[in-house]
């Protein structure tokens, strides 16, 4: 397809005056209007203005200036088809071959915290059918709306005598649709959220990310991935880390981040901790967080090895020795001290992560997950509690209740079934992802064991209620003296009676915290 001539009209102007000088010495008719043409005639380039054109006026304040049947005509017409050709003429509509578009910004004034009169005026109705009308058409029309191409068409243009393939106006056909999809649906997510609808389950899901990086590989090095980030989420997530040095983030990579991120938010105190495989296997907390790293790397030693460690206090010299002295994948922190930063890069392929906003609170928010065919969505469990009810004989000490809400923050960060065991400011065993429960208790225990520590005195954390009194039975053999749980078995009074005949105090906190 030769191009012959242009339309052009475009809210940001990058490149656009190198691109038009182009267009116009491969001898491109442009037409334009409004702003774009007072630019384009400002740098001496010749323009044809719309008005001009189609023989009509802009007006209601510039609302309607393109949409007019010489500018769709021109664009739509199929050229392999002669009373599309027949009609052109009869109606004199000079045929279009290239236009170039892009959108009022509604995004950026979004963003920007504009009134909501503003935001509505930034609602491009005529860009978008052109648009589509271009794309529509691609077989015979060229359409750009990202000002990136701008040098490959030309370069293709100038190779070719004005002539493009078949392959560049697909592409660009492609993009045209990905741009007006992404637009149409950040506005819909937009007037939810402003109508308040944003808590329903629509029936169509409309979901658009942005591209933010490639990543290394996927689960495994066989499989592509790459990270999309949602431009309407607003709150602090791993995806505003810092890489400052370290080898490119994996999938896996990701997801032991954001795991990491989203327990360590539930501490205001100095606390370390320790992801594996998307599990803590370390959570410690103490004034001194040198301390709290140290205390949470002796939870699971050899579990740690290859881990990610994020802290909510900066790294300090002394700390950033600590956590070279094993082998650490990955660390995040608020802030890196420079003398952090110089005995950390002793180790150049370990990934530093500074997370400004890592101290921040949970916010309401929509998870998506795949599965063969489709997508499940829930809203997020940011809850922690709905309260606390004791309902053993014995009420809890107040040092066995630090304990108890301690393990209990950690539980919920756990894969299903999960146990923890703890005192008030560390965790002392986890146990993660056991079809029985019992054996989740059985393997904290076993961890706990291992490196030498006694789980007397020890409370513990189940992330969901105890089908039988097993896992109450073994506890009390290991010196556990409190329990926290959601409650709601069908067997809780056989539970309950079971931490009663070992002197045990009970908990139920009236939710679940199940982490497929």
């Amino acid at each position: 397809m030769k191009v012959k001539r242009a339309l052009i009209s475009v809210y940001k102007k990058d490149g656009l005056i190198e691109f038009a000088r182009a267009l116009q010495e491969l001898g491109v008719e442009i037409v334009s209007s409004g702003g774009t043409a007072k630019a384009l005639s400002d740098a001496k380039i010749k323009v044809i203005d719309v008005s001009t054109f189609t023989g009509s006026p802009e007006m209601m304040d510039g609302r309607v200036k393109t949409l007019h049947p010489k500018i769709h005509g021109a664009i739509l017409a199929d050229r392999n088809n002669k009373k599309h050709l027949l009609e052109a003429k009869k109606f004199n509509i000079q045929l279009i071959d290239m236009v170039i578009v892009n959108l009022y910004p509604f995004e950026d004034t979004v963003q920007g915290g504009k009134s909501l009169r503003d935001i509505t005026e930034n609602i491009d109705i005529g860009g978008p059918t052109l648009l589509r009308a271009a794309a529509k058409n691609y077989k015979h029309v060229a359409v750009i709306c990202n000002p990136v191409r701008y040098p490959t068409i030309i370069e293709e243009m100038k190779k070719g005598g004005g002539w493009l393939s078949d392959k560049t106006l697909e592409r660009l056909a492609l993009d045209t649709w990905e741009h007006v999809s992404h637009y149409d649906v950040f506005i819909e997510q937009f007037f939810r959220k402003t109508f308040g609808f944003h808590d329903e389950f629509p029936e169509f899901l409309n979901l658009t990310f942005h591209k933010k990086q490639d990543l290394r590989y996927g689960e495994n090095p066989h499989q592509r991935a790459t990270v999309y980030r949602d431009e309407q989420y607003k709150n602090p997530s791993v995806l505003d880390a810092k890489q400052i040095q370290g080898k490119e983030l994996s999938y896996n990579n990701v997801l032991d981040c954001n795991a990491a991120f989203k327990l360590i938010r539930e501490f205001d105190e100095p606390t370390g901790v320790i992801v594996k495989h998307n599990n803590p296997c370390g959570v410690a907390s103490d004034p001194d967080i040198l301390k709290a790293f140290k205390m949470a790397k002796a939870v699971d030693p050899e579990a740690s090895f290859g881990g990610v460690v994020v802290l909510n206090r900066p790294v300090t010299s002394q700390l950033a020795k600590e956590i070279i002295s094993r082998f650490v994948d990955i660390v995040l922190a608020p802030k890196f001290e420079p003398s952090a930063l110089e005995v950390l890069r002793v180790k150049k392929n370990m990934r530093v992560m500074e997370v400004p906003s890592i101290n921040t609170k949970r916010v309401p928010y929509r998870k998506y997950r795949s599965i063969l065919g489709g997508l499940l969505v829930q809203d997020a469990n940011v809850k922690m509690l709905e309260g606390i009810k004791v309902v053993s004989k014995r009420k809890p000490t107040e040092e066995e209740m630090k304990a108890l809400f301690y393990a209990w923050k950690i539980a919920k960060y756990v894969k299903s079934n999960s146990i923890v065991y703890a005192r008030a400011h560390r965790a002392v065993g986890i146990g993660a992802g056991q079809m029985k429960r019992v054996d989740a208790a059985k393997l904290a225990a076993m961890i706990a064991k291992d490196y030498g520590e006694d789980l007397k005195g020890c409370a513990m954390a189940s992330d969901a209620f105890f089908p039988f009194r097993d896992g109450i039975d073994y506890a009390a053999k290991l010196g556990i003296t409190a329990i926290i749980q959601p409650g709601g078995s069908i067997r809780d009074q056989e539970v309950i009676k079971a931490a009663d005949e070992h002197g045990m105090a009970m908990v139920f906190t009236g939710i679940r915290h199940f982490r497929h």
